[in-house]
């Protein structure tokens, strides 16, 4: 593993984004409709490696139908406004207003004043129902300090799949000041698959399969212009940090015998590009945020902004105006256009970088051969 010493007594590892990777064609290619970017995760099969950010301005119960019916995964936060109001959506075009005559900063004064109302479990329940009925799967996402108080409302609800989902998420939480959540004690009494996360390491990524989950998420941050790096100083390249998770996904394959743990990979994937990209460095599927907040009838309505927001005491990004793309079905699966280069058509970029490197499917793409590019 390359090294760099940074000075006496401290050395670190060499890490690498997306953007300087590269994808080798092999010594074949493909007809594009000879090639599957179908993936399962426990006993749901998707058609499409696209997961929607549990994110206000990226899914609402209408936008994860829609995506669904797409062949995506919407994951529906519970502790956002759908569970807070009734009519969020009149709040949500106040944003709108307020941003466009005062200004973000104004904007998000708003929106946080907003999170302090209180979640309501009636919400909860009318919500996941809503999605239920629709014939979609019904994922709902949880930030680790309320799991506790919040699942038994989202578990009587009934959901398929539980997303338990923060900046930074380990197998091994302390605190002095309550006790913490037993990830693995309290994923072992669950039914439903789990997906958990973000993590940037193998060892955290090993650690979080140990506990049973069904998936581990990749990433610190968001694709919102994330600022987790400069006010925390935490972060690590994407794909570095994808092909850690696929390391660890290797050895608790062998050590599980046999048990796969899927690789979901949160950042700030914008472009089909990006979405190969992260695929061919080991993901299983990609959650997207900003891509999809960009839609024409996304929840944001012109805006958008991190879940972060809901920290109390350190809350992080803040609401920003957003130029629409495309509607959310142009930009999953097109077509694109020639003025919307990579932001179109997500699942077509897959599908034909698949397809000009010779590979069938998403577990033969993990294995492209890659290059990252040397210097500027």
């Amino acid at each position: 593993m390359a090294e760099v010493e940074i000075g006496i007594g401290k050395s670190a590892r060499i890490a690498y984004g997306l953007d300087a990777v590269g994808i080798i064609p092999s010594r074949r290619t493909r007809d594009p409709a000879d090639v599957s970017l179908a993936w399962e995760i426990d006993a749901y099969r998707f058609d499409l490696p696209l997961v929607a950010a549990p994110a206000d301005a990226v899914t609402s119960p209408a936008s994860v139908i829609a995506l669904g019916r797409l062949g995506g995964l919407g994951v529906l936060h519970i502790e956002g406004l759908w569970t807070r109001y009734e009519e969020p959506e009149n709040h949500i075009a106040e944003l709108s207003k307020i941003g466009a005559a005062q200004g973000p900063d104004a904007a998000t004064e708003r929106l946080r004043a907003l999170y302090s109302a209180p979640v309501q479990p009636g919400l909860i329940a009318q919500r996941l129902t809503e999605l239920r009925d629709a014939g979609v799967v019904v994922a709902a996402a949880l930030r680790p300090q309320k799991v506790k108080a919040l699942c038994p409302h989202v578990l009587a609800a009934g959901i398929d799949l539980l997303v338990i989902h923060g900046t930074a998420v380990s197998a091994e939480h302390q605190s002095r000041r309550s006790e913490p959540l037993n990830l693995k004690r309290f994923i072992g009494q669950l039914d439903i698959p789990v997906l958990v996360g973000g993590c940037a390491s193998f060892s955290t990524a090993l650690h979080l399969m140990r506990t049973g989950a069904a998936g581990v998420i990749v990433g610190v941050g968001s694709g919102f212009g994330d600022r987790t790096r400069d006010e925390l100083g935490v972060g690590v390249p994407l794909a570095t940090a994808i092909a850690d998770a696929a390391g660890a996904r290797m050895r608790y394959l062998d050590e599980s015998g046999g048990r796969y743990v899927h690789v979901v990979v949160h950042g700030d994937l914008r472009t089909g590009g990006d979405v190969a990209k992260a695929v061919a460095c080991g993901a299983d599927a990609v959650m997207v945020d900003a891509a999809l907040a960009a839609a024409r009838e996304a929840p944001g309505q012109g805006g958008a902004w991190p879940m972060d927001v809901l920290h109390s005491d350190l809350p992080r990004g803040r609401w920003s105006p957003v130029t629409p793309t495309g509607t959310l079905a142009q930009i999953v699966t097109g077509p694109g256009t020639a003025t919307r280069t990579g932001v179109l058509n997500l699942a077509g970029g897959l599908r034909t970088a698949m397809a000009t490197t010779g590979y069938a499917t998403l577990k033969e793409f993990q294995k492209a051969e890659i290059m990252v590019t040397a210097g500027p």
